[in-house]
């Protein structure tokens, strides 16, 4: 279990603050181990196994005697293992928490209703839960040191950490500062000229204009766009089945969420966009093709792929086709639940969610809102879910070079068959002359009705046939016809490049039935569903869902639903957005379970904090810069990572006493890597820069050129140096670099990326081409940059890797170690004998091994 775990349920046998024994009631602390445990089976469904209905204190009377435990029907079917009968058995905690309920008298906080129908109950400690009230800005405190507070956020944070009798770190020093909020808002490192400049800058708004320039920088949108990438699933291939095959389109969805953050769009807008942008657009499957003349529109219908991020196999080969279809849909449910409501609503896809107040048909009904789009019944697979961007004009023009160059190639075989012709007037006479008329006959006859006689002529005279390769008789005049069909290749070549946008669009009219499938089995399907919100967002009681009125034929169920979830008024939208926000800046979310603010996930440490970001967010109009802003430049973010008092008192940091070090993750340290050696290729958008597998085994950027029984992959120039984010990800094969450093893992999608310390780490970091490859690159940077002077190459290095000036001692140490390492490769390079054309260079190489050891190093590798 996670946090409603065994230590939460000891809590609740422990006493008041008064000395008293807490009272244990039913709907508090019983109903929810039962709702986990048993009443699927005894309560939920229509004829309760047994007869016995759990869901309620009143129902029990015959396997609960109050004050009794001992003698309760129910601890001994539990304490037995007869129950429950399938699932894990009760937790200790849990059973201790029954009896001590029986014990004092099985009471319930209220009255009972008389009768329930059969199903789930949502109550009112269900209805009362922390994440399902509405959004209420708390007062900023005011009992703080306000000479700390340098936005609201120091407020809420030193309120809390006085209540833990802790305080804020001492600031950053400059140098750290410019290294964290610059890798923080763009993902690359700063320049030690920027450093300097920065350090050296008196103005007392230094900060607040570097956070302005980063926050303009095009690297910005790359930064931030990779966090919601995470969230979404994106990914340039398929995945679901062994081909994993490539999604060619799906970077047109990565550049528009690039350009929403370098806009800094508002994200009621982004939000609507990506759920029901083609109904924004007035578009349909079949008017497509109307839509894309408008940029605008064309953006919101690229914005669509957000729900087309899930896995989808059903355009490769695969064994069930229903089930591969309903997949798709489940798997996006995921990724809707856990990115824009923080729940785990996929739970409830075959049975009721066992820890939080979401039914069954609470799934079903939220997934009616997306089945017109997605229609299992008329389902189109991801080819058809391609759209052409050709404008009418450049669709005329490519028809007319088209047949031009079909024109060309009729020239061309009317040359070749002319040329086999003369030919074979010459190859004839070889033949018998008693022979020569039935062979023209047999020529003449199309091989499916050539009779065997015929064939036999045929074969009897090969070389006189003369109809196919003209090449083997005239190789001058096999040339001229070449050259008239590279003609037509060439005129081909001429033809508007067509782009295509991969979009989830509704068939216009086509709104299938929804239906509740009994444990989740699309082909056990029961009663109609209507579209709408969860049961627990909805009072008293679930209303049916009003769709848009749209003028295109769309049903404006998804736009409705995006309108909802936008409105301010939602209680998990807002909350979940800025929390991830949070998380992104201070390494650790107020809730740390950023997918799932349920019964499972964590409670928020700081709620009012959480509730004012949410509210300012909101009332900001959705927009994240300001968001930034009041993170960035509070005292909080800028202290620093060393607080000793803190570190004992609060080790996960879950109270903000110190900035949290952590490592670079996957992109960042490709990307920084990339750039300190001066090779980062800056080139923003456009299609993914590809990757293939080596002969090591390793997946790298480049051109594929592998086959069957060779892996091989040739190097494709500056594409090979691009940032991560443009480097094409497939989820059966992501870079080997990425991958070892925790790149996410879309299976659909990433809530919250992992950050391990592991072995293959070191070992990539010690042997990977890419790491000896930068290690090299940056020798020769500073060796051009400070010819022959150890000492100055040095110093830089060490401000280009870590921000920070080297110590004398510093420059002793590496001084000391290239000169041994030099006489050993010099002694190596002695006893070899090298390739022809191989000239060492042991100074440089030693210096390349030393830049290794310093790209390697935590210093370089960590963020404080």
């Amino acid at each position: 279990m996670k946090p409603t775990t065994a230590a939460a349920l000891f809590c609740t046998l422990a006493v008041t603050a008064r000395g008293a024994e807490s009272v244990l009631t039913f709907e508090k602390h019983v109903r929810p181990i039962l709702k986990t445990h048993c009443t699927h089976c005894h309560g939920e469904e229509e004829k309760p196994e047994g007869g016995l209905d759990l869901r309620l204190r009143r129902f029990m009377d015959k396997i609960v005697t109050p004050g009794q435990p001992a003698k309760s029907k129910l601890v001994e079917l539990i304490r037995s293992g007869e129950m429950p009968e399938k699932g894990k058995p009760l937790a200790e905690a849990e059973i201790a928490v029954i009896e001590k309920w029986i014990t004092q008298g099985a009471k319930t906080a209220k009255p009972e209703p008389l009768a329930l129908a059969p199903g789930p109950i949502i109550s009112d400690e269900d209805r009362e839960y922390w994440a399902f009230q509405p959004v209420k800005r708390p007062a900023v405190p005011q009992k703080v040191d306000w000479e700390k507070v340098r936005t609201p956020v120091d407020a809420f944070v030193l309120a809390k950490l006085n209540e833990k009798s802790l305080t804020l770190a001492p600031e950053a020093d400059r140098r750290t500062l410019i290294r964290r909020v610059t890798l923080d808002l763009t993902g690359l490192l700063p320049t030690p000229e920027e450093v300097e400049a920065f350090v050296n800058d008196q103005s007392p708004l230094a900060y607040e204009q570097l956070v302005e320039r980063l926050l303009a920088s095009k690297n910005y949108g790359e930064r931030w766009a990779r966090h919601w990438l995470d969230v979404v699933g994106y990914a340039d291939s398929n995945g679901y089945t062994e081909a994993d095959s490539v999604r060619p389109q799906a970077w047109r969805y990565r550049d528009y969420v690039i350009r929403a953050m370098n806009e800094d769009k508002p994200w009621d807008e982004f939000i609507q966009e990506q759920i029901a942008g083609d109904e924004l657009a007035n578009a349909t499957h079949g008017d497509f093709q109307q839509a894309v003349l408008d940029p605008k529109r064309t953006e919101q219908l690229i914005a669509t792929a957000f729900l087309r991020m899930a896995p989808d196999g059903t355009g490769d080969t695969v064994d069930d086709a229903k089930l591969a279809k309903n997949q798709v849909i489940a798997e996006q449910m995921k990724i809707l639940g856990s990115s824009l409501m923080g729940m785990t609503v996929a739970c409830a896809q075959c049975h009721d969610h066992r820890y939080d107040p979401i039914t069954q048909v609470d799934y079903y009904r939220l997934r009616a809102i997306f089945d017109p789009a997605y229609n299992w019944e008329a389902w189109r697979a991801p080819a058809s879910r391609l759209y052409s961007l050709y404008s009418p004009e450049e669709r005329a023009k490519a028809a007319e070079i088209e047949a031009k160059a079909k024109e060309i190639e009729v020239e061309a075989r009317a040359m070749s068959k002319k040329f086999l012709d003369e030919i074979f007037e010459v190859e004839i006479k070889k033949v018998p002359q008693e022979e020569q008329a039935a062979f023209r006959v047999a020529r003449d006859t199309p091989v499916a009705k050539q009779t065997p006689e015929q064939k036999a002529l045929i074969k009897k005279y090969p070389s006189a046939l003369a109809t196919y390769s003209l090449d083997l008789y005239d190789k001058k005049k096999q040339d001229l016809v070449d050259a008239k069909m590279a003609e037509a290749k060439k005129l081909r070549e001429t033809k508007p490049v067509e782009g295509f946008v991969m979009a989830l669009t509704e068939v216009k009219g086509q709104v299938p039935v929804s239906k509740f499938f009994n444990r989740g089995d699309h082909d056990q399907p029961k009663q109609a569903v209507q579209p709408g919100e969860l049961g627990i967002l909805a009072s008293p009681q679930i209303e049916p869902f009003k769709p848009v009125a749209m003028s295109s034929g769309s049903s404006g169920r998804r736009l409705a639903y995006a309108q909802w979830l936008t409105s301010g008024k939602h209680p998990l939208t807002a909350r979940v957005l800025v929390n991830r926000f949070w998380l992104n800046h201070m390494g650790r979310g107020i809730v740390n379970t950023p997918g799932d603010f349920g019964r499972l996930g964590e409670l928020p440490t700081h709620p009012e904090l959480l509730d004012y970001l949410a509210d300012e967010f909101v009332k900001g109009g959705w927009k994240l810069k300001p968001l930034h802003r009041l993170i960035v430049l509070s005292s909080a973010y800028r202290q620093s990572s060393v607080n000793s008092a803190s570190l004992n008192a609060d080790p996960e940091n879950r109270f903000y006493a110190r900035f949290k070090m952590r490592r670079l993750d996957a992109e960042t340290l490709r990307d920084s890597m990339l750039g300190v050696t001066g090779t980062l290729v800056q080139a923003s958008y456009g299609p993914p820069s590809g990757i293939g597998r080596d002969p090591q085994g390793r997946v790298i950027t480049g051109i594929d050129k592998s086959t069957i029984t060779l892996n091989k992959v040739d190097p494709a120039g500056a594409d090979d140096f691009r940032r991560s984010i443009y480097v094409q990800m497939r989820r059966s094969k992501p870079l080997t670099v990425l991958e070892t450093f925790d790149a996410p893992v879309m299976q659909p999608n990433c809530e919250l990326r992992a950050q391990t310390t592991v072995a293959p780490q070191s070992l990539l970091l010690m042997n990977d081409t890419f790491v000896l490859d930068s290690s090299r690159r940056l020798a020769d940077l500073v060796e051009k940059e400070a010819p022959k002077d150890r000492a100055k190459q040095l110093r830089r290095v060490w401000e280009l890797l870590y921000s920070q000036p080297a110590t004398d001692a510093d420059i002793a140490k590496c001084l000391a170690y290239l000169e041994e390492q030099t006489k050993a490769l010099t002694q190596y390079h002695h006893d070899i004998q090298h390739p022809k054309g191989v000239v060492p260079n042991p100074p440089q190489e030693a210096m390349a091994s030393l830049c290794q050891i310093l790209c390697s190093s935590n210093r370089f590798l960590y963020v404080e």
